[in-house]
């Protein structure tokens, strides 16, 4: 088995685009989630709360003819991967664009308004707003195939639009090609663009949050007074690779990736099962050879929705009990879908490298139905930890769990 390091990391969110941002941001204990006028035009759609990602610079190489099949899903992903490629000295590497590296990335589905111009063919019985580029911006393998095609990689392509773990499996999967030598590099992540339809989805299951006069206490996860998750929108990119190649090249390495697991439910497809979970958890942890108690910290799923938050929060003490700090990222980002588990892993790697853990802001009360956890709450910590844990759950009952390994 090949051992498998992170060269390269760039991501997109509401907070920042960098880590310096990202990092002052954290510790502002401050949430980029704002009222969102623009959804006010919805009528019956509950929720008006968002975390938008703002001033987002094309460079002036993404030309129309190159970014035209794109979304901005697409172009978010696209933009990150640039980013991360730069940051691992690979971007323009004749060895990228001759099989040796693929790509293993997703979104929970293309762009939104794209897919709203096919429902336009049946309503109104025409085919004008369809174009040669409508179905690239749309389709559920647009941020994997147009990765692909900007940057001419001709490895393997992995699509993950598994919702909300479309990122961790994204970086999974990857790890798993290269681990097995299957392929030398990989480009991995996931994206999402923020839209009302999304919103939608989780308002007619009353998950999302509506205290819209108050954006910035909102969403809580674990709390008592939690009312539902808030969405975001963003983009994170791993750049995964053999270790010796790495190595061979002189290449900046941040982390390992050490222990990866995906399963199903196999229930039900909204209602989260803790039984299952816990098995991810677990077989994460045996897929790295280490036992709960090495692990020095766990970004949770956290979306603050009660019976997500209960099942993870059941689940994870059942496996680590009260020893492990753990605190959930989408109090300050919102819930970036497809994008979650990709951010959420870099931010935990950053975390990791800075030894300091940001808490889960707008947790006052641990909720009674969640479990006793050492819930970083208030402050951040510093502390030194030699592996974490990054775990996301989605729609289908889909759990993953990542493990990262400090480099030294």
């Amino acid at each position: 088995m090949k051992r498998v390091v992170i060269t390269g990391m760039s991501a997109i969110t509401p907070i920042g685009q960098d880590w310096k941002s990202v990092f002052s941001h954290l510790k502002s204990y401050k949430n980029a989630i704002v009222y969102m006028q623009e959804w006010d035009r919805f009528e019956s759609l509950r929720t008006r709360l968002g975390a938008p990602v703002l001033d987002v610079d094309i460079p002036t190489h993404f030309t129309r003819k190159k970014i035209r099949g794109m979304g901005r899903v697409a172009l978010l992903a696209t933009l990150a991967t640039e980013r991360a490629l730069t940051d691992a000295g690979l971007l323009n590497d004749p060895e990228i664009t001759q099989g040796n590296m693929g790509v293993s990335y997703g979104s929970c589905s293309g762009t939104p308004t794209a897919i709203a111009d096919f429902v336009g063919m049946f309503l109104h019985k025409k085919v004008s707003n369809i174009n040669a580029n409508t179905y690239i911006r749309m389709m559920p393998h647009t941020t994997p195939v147009n990765i692909g095609v900007f940057f001419g990689l001709t490895g393997r392509v992995i699509t993950t639009s598994s919702a909300c773990t479309s990122g961790s499996q994204g970086i999974g999967y990857a790890y798993e090609t290269i681990k097995h030598g299957i392929q030398t590099m990989m480009v991995a992540g996931g994206a999402e663009e923020l839209d009302a339809t999304q919103a939608a989805v989780f308002d007619t299951l009353f998950a999302t949050c509506t205290d819209n006069d108050h954006p910035q206490s909102s969403p809580r996860p674990f709390d008592r007074d939690r009312d539902g998750l808030v969405i975001g929108e963003g983009a994170g990119t791993l750049i995964l690779e053999e270790l010796e190649h790495a190595k061979a090249r002189g290449a900046k390495i941040y982390a390992e990736i050490v222990g990866y697991a995906s399963n199903s439910d196999g229930t039900h497809i909204t209602q989260p099962n803790a039984a299952t979970m816990q098995i991810a958890i677990e077989h994460a942890l045996k897929d790295a050879h280490l036992s709960a108690s090495h692990i020095g910290y766990i970004n949770a799923h956290g979306t603050a929705t009660a019976r997500g938050d209960c099942a993870e929060s059941i689940a994870t003490y059942h496996v680590f009990g009260h020893q492990t700090p753990f605190s959930s990222s989408k109090s300050y980002i919102g819930h970036t879908l497809g994008a979650c588990g990709s951010i959420e892993a870099w931010m935990t790697i950053e975390m990791m490298n800075h030894q300091w853990y940001a808490p889960t802001i707008n947790l006052k009360n641990i909720a009674e139905d969640c479990a006793d956890l050492d819930y970083i709450i208030g402050t951040g910590r510093h502390y030194e930890s030699e592996y974490v844990m990054s775990n996301n759950f989605a729609f289908g009952g889909v759990n993953t769990s990542l493990i990262f390994k400090r480099w030294q």
